[in-house]
């Protein structure tokens, strides 16, 4: 298991944005700039855009847990991976 990238493919595939815990405080809070261009297809900024938390770490504004969906990602089984809650607790190998 390595380091996961945060690639242009990653961010494509990954879940985040479906994610229960990501989506309530997404809900609750405004609506981030960068969120709003990774759904609408642009991904020019892809290293500071929110999104792929097992390559990136921990959200800027998610702070309580509402479920994890990390494991039925395919970021997560590409890469082996075996945490959850990246959002909250950090990027793989952080935790």
């Amino acid at each position: 298991m390595g380091k996961v990238e945060k690639s242009v493919d990653n961010i494509h595939k990954c879940l985040c944005r479906k994610c229960p815990t990501y989506r309530t405080a997404y809900e609750q809070k405004s609506k981030p700039e960068d969120m709003t261009r990774m759904i609408e297809g642009d991904t020019s900024d892809v290293e500071r855009m929110e999104g792929v938390f097992c390559a990136s770490g921990k959200s800027r504004f998610i702070e309580e847990k509402k479920g994890c969906i990390c494991a039925n990602c395919p970021v997560y089984k590409e890469n082996g991976l075996t945490g959850g809650y990246y959002c909250i607790m950090g990027a793989e190998g952080e935790q």
